[in-house]
This record gives C-alpha cells, sequence and structure tokens, in this order.
C-alpha cells in the first residue's frame, strides 16, 4: 500500500477586533500605565513625538512617563541622549540619539524623491546637492541660528534639510525657547553615521510596530513616508507574526509585543497637538471616533488642538487659558469620569506651571 502524503493546513490567523487594536496601542504608547523609564527609552518606545510645536514633546512624555518633569527632555537634549529632527512624513520630531541615524537613513531617499517629484523638473538635483554643500561647511564649525546663515537658506531650508542631516540645537525648540531655528550638523552634534539605508527600512518596521502595532504595512508606510514595496522588502529580514482584522485585512506585528485584553480599562489621558495616535496611520484603532476627525485635523486651525482620551478614545479638547487648563467635553460625561478628567488637567496645570 503507498504511502499517503499529509495536506498542511495553515491554522487560521487570529481575528483582532477594533477594541483590541485600541488596547494594544495605548498599550505600547505608555497611555494605559505612564512607563517608569528614561527620555530616551520612552520615546524609543513609542516611535519618537511629532514636535513641530516644542511643547508637544513635553506633553507628550508628560502623559506617557511616570515622574516626568520639563527639565528631563531639556536636559537630554542638551546632553545629546535625545534630538529633534526633520525625519518621518517631512515633519519634526523626537527621538533618541542612538536611533536617530536609522531614521534618517530609513527615510532619506524616499524623502528626497517625494520632494523632487513636486517640482516637477523646477530644480535639479545637482543644484541641491551644491547647496548643500555650502551649508555643510557654514555649519562644520557649529550650531548657526538660520538669522546667522542668512541667504544660504533663504527660501531653501526646509528643501536643504532632505539633502544636509540638521538637527535642531538647544535652547531652540525646548520648553523654554520653542522656535527650532538653532541648526547643527547630525554627524557633528551626534557622531557619524552609523547605520545603512537597508538597516533603516527595517528598523522603521520594527519602531512602527514596536509603538503602534499590530498593523497593516501600508498603516507603516503612511506613518514613514516610505513606499511600502520598501518596507515590505525589508520585512523579508524580520521574524514577524500575524493576525487579521475584523475586515479580513493582514496585520503584522512583533513577537511577544502586548496585546491587552479589549476589555482592559484605560485611563483619561490628555494627549498633545499633532500627537501622532489621531492621525490616519492608527485610524484602524478608533482612538479617535471619525466623527470628530475633522474637528481637531482643519484646514481652518492648522495648529491643531490638544485632546483628552476617556475609555481610549478622543473625548474632547483642551487648552491652556491663563495658569488653567480649559477643557471641552464632546458630549456630556457622567460626574465620575467628569472629576477623573478634571483631576488629570490639574496635574497637567501643575506641569505647565
Amino acid at each position: 500500500m503507498g504511502s499517503r502524503r499529509k495536506r498542511l493546513v495553515a491554522a487560521p490567523e487570529r481575528v483582532l477586533t477594533q477594541l483590541e487594536l485600541n488596547r494594544a496601542l495605548l498599550a505600547r504608547q505608555s497611555l494605559l500605565a505612564r512607563a517608569d523609564t528614561t527620555v530616551p527609552q520612552a520615546l524609543e518606545q513609542v516611535g519618537g513625538l511629532q514636535t513641530q510645536y516644542a511643547p508637544s514633546g513635553y506633553v507628550g512624555l508628560w502623559s506617557r512617563t511616570a515622574a516626568f518633569e520639563q527639565a528631563d527632555l531639556t536636559r537630554a537634549l542638551e546632553a545629546r541622549t535625545t534630538v529633534q529632527a526633520t525625519l518621518m512624513r517631512v515633519t519634526i520630531h523626537l527621538v533618541s540619539a542612538r536611533e536617530y541615524w536609522l531614521y534618517a537613513m530609513g527615510v532619506r531617499r524616499a524623502r528626497q524623491e517625494w520632494w523632487l517629484r513636486l517640482q516637477r523638473g523646477r530644480v535639479a538635483v545637482d543644484e541641491m546637492e551644491r547647496r548643500a554643500v555650502e551649508l555643510r561647511a557654514a555649519l562644520l564649525d557649529g550650531p548657526r541660528s538660520v538669522a546667522q546663515l542668512g541667504e544660504l537658506v533663504s527660501g531653501f531650508l526646509g528643501n536643504l534639510a532632505l539633502w544636509v542631516d540638521l538637527v535642531r540645537a538647544p535652547p531652540s525648540g525646548t520648553w523654554e525657547r520653542r522656535r527650532a531655528d538653532h541648526l547643527a550638523l547630525a554627524e557633528t552634534w551626534l557622531g557619524p553615521c552609523d547605520a545603512t539605508e537597508e538597516q533603516g527600512l527595517e528598523h522603521l518596521v520594527v519602531a512602527y510596530l514596536r509603538g503602534f502595532g499590530p498593523a497593516p504595512f501600508r498603516d507603516i508606510s503612511s506613518w514613514a513616508g516610505v513606499p511600502v514595496t520598501r518596507l515590505r522588502e525589508a520585512s523579508a529580514r524580520l521574524e514577524l507574526r500575524r493576525f487579521r482584522d475584523e475586515d479580513g485585512r493582514e496585520l503584522v506585528d512583533l513577537p511577544g509585543a502586548a496585546l491587552p485584553h479589549a476589555d482592559t480599562p484605560a485611563p483619561v489621558r490628555f494627549l498633545p497637538h499633532w500627537d501622532a495616535t489621531l492621525l490616519v496611520h492608527a485610524r484602524r484603532t478608533g482612538i479617535l471616533p471619525e466623527v470628530h476627525r475633522p474637528t481637531i485635523f482643519t484646514s481652518r486651525n492648522p495648529f491643531s488642538v490638544g485632546t483628552f482620551l476617556v475609555d481610549g478614545a478622543v473625548a474632547g479638547t483642551w487648552r491652556v487659558k491663563g495658569t488653567r487648563i480649559e477643557v471641552e467635553p464632546f458630549e456630556r460625561l457622567t460626574r465620575q469620569l467628569w472629576q477623573e478628567v478634571r483631576s488629570e488637567a490639574e496635574r497637567l496645570e501643575a506641569f505647565h506651571a
């Protein structure tokens, strides 16, 4: 009697509900429980913090880190263990110095290609490279202000940063001096580049899943500003586990990463302007109910607004008014929830003071 081949049937992938994805995001963003960790370690866990508005990094860390004080981030920037630079999606981010070059190398080519497409031939690559050489020479002796650089960067600074690796040097870009107009070369501020593009692309996948996963590759691409195909190729070198969402889309994740139960309690938390958890790459988690998205992100208010979470979802906005944190819920809160929101607001008032 001939032997019969056994047909191997793959086990069905686990389906994660939106609420499970929500709790996973909150856990990885240290929004279920504040992390007892250093500033660089906190930033590495959450995939960096977006900081077009300098105080956003401070409030973002306060919401996520135990016993965090304003001076902690300023000291980390001065000590060069943390750095502020234009990275993902060509926006300013706070990241650890240890991971800076991985981020920079991962996004560099995609950033340049994106900008050149927008130019439609109006500016040549060799022109940008020539200007980059001049800017690098001007910064070799140390940080300079935008005013000191003058005509060298006039009208071109944001675009030149796609060809020259620049960081914001303190005291600029801090709580005390919020305008990020003091620049340094990354290679002189932090040391020479020690990463390849291949390593950088792999790091983008790991960093996103560590801070925002599980996720489809298109969300990693949206967050990083890098084409999906490059990220998929980079992920081939990683060990990833796979799930499905309720619509059947594939989700990838890091082995052993946090996946809290859907009924895990989520405390009230205040988020800063432009917190990355609210952007479209995290839409799958329901942290920002779609009915409220136009209120938070609108062309009539490009500065956006601060928000607060109740049970893991945005439930209203906040702003500083004098010495007070003024909150505006979207809907009427129960007495107990209102007390929790006011209690957290009072802690944020003390932090601002």
